[in-house]
């Protein structure tokens, strides 16, 4: 007897694309929520592609052709911010960002950190807006910006940093784009986050909004109108946090991205982890003060 003929080739490739789409899909969903209405959505697909091949039950295959569709619906509007991505991703061909793959090339040491954290706390202190965007191995390009701002491709200096915020200077209002140990740009304009749009300002917002859409990108902000630090990290928000909470995360979230191509304990072995920034008991006090305070104050340049 033919094996073959046995089992239907076309049928047996056609479950392995679909298991594999669907195991891809798993691995990319990390909240627990949303891993529930993904489960719950291709149950009913399965469920609806069994009985249309199998049984011949026309009722009951219409009634779950209607709830399919009907649930479509509903997750196309309440993932519009996932599937444009998507799409977006799709459609310029970045397979490796889909797929998670980190890039080889990014490379950060414990100075990037100590700098980064040296100007987010001297610009919290002159209460001066700041957002800086750190490039984690997203492989971030200018169209993925409303405003791709001026290129800069200069080495990573404090000094530089709180140079580009001067409110003198025409592109302080944008992002700062870091990747590395280099500064890509500034001025940069990102998408906004819908969420918390009566709560947060426009900083705050668009921190949100650039690192729902890539996973493997931070951004560090700085309110003008308190001198508050926040960090966004996969479109979550924490505020306010101190000199030394920011220099913590930052060791983690870079530690952890350096340990793919190079040894993480170097970098929680170094000096870093026992510096103390100057500014954090200015910080610790300013912040314990903004907390105490409603965020919706929070003015809309921020």
């Amino acid at each position: 007897m033919n094996f073959w003929g046995i089992i239907n080739l076309k049928l047996l490739l056609d479950v392995l694309f679909a298991v594999g789409f669907g195991l891809l899909l798993f691995s990319r969903v990390k909240e627990q929520r949303t891993l529930w209405l993904l489960r719950g959505y291709l149950f009913l697909v399965s469920s609806a592609w069994f009985i249309q091949r199998y049984a011949y039950l026309p009722l009951t295959s219409k009634l779950i052709d209607a709830v399919v569709l009907a649930c479509s619906l509903s997750l196309a509007i309440l993932w519009q911010g996932e599937l444009r991505r998507l799409m977006e991703l799709l459609g310029t061909g970045r397979l490796a960002v889909l797929l998670g793959n980190p890039p080889k090339e990014f490379r950060a040491t414990s100075t990037t950190i100590t700098q980064l954290v040296d100007t987010a706390g001297k610009l919290s202190q002159n209460r001066r807006g700041a957002l800086i965007l750190v490039d984690l191995g997203s492989d971030l390009r200018p169209e993925d910006f409303l405003y791709s701002g001026t290129k800069i491709e200069a080495q990573l200096s404090t000094d530089l940093l709180i140079n580009l915020f001067a409110t003198d200077t025409p592109l302080h209002d944008g992002a700062v784009h870091v990747k590395g140990n280099k500064i890509i740009s500034a001025g940069v304009i990102l998408p906004l986050s819908r969420q918390g749009i009566s709560r947060y300002g426009t900083r705050h917002l668009a921190a949100l909004g650039i690192t729902e859409r890539f996973d493997r990108c931070i951004c560090i902000v700085v309110s003008e109108e308190t001198g508050t630090l926040s960090l966004a990290n996969q479109g979550k928000l924490e505020r306010p946090i101190t000199s030394s909470r920011l220099q913590e995360l930052l060791v983690n979230l870079i530690g952890n991205q350096n340990s793919m191509g190079t040894n993480k304990s170097s970098l929680s072995k170094s000096p870093l982890s026992q510096k103390t920034n100057p500014s954090d008991n200015i910080n610790d006090n300013a912040n314990s003060k903004d907390s105490d305070k409603s965020e919706s104050l929070t003015n809309i340049k921020d």
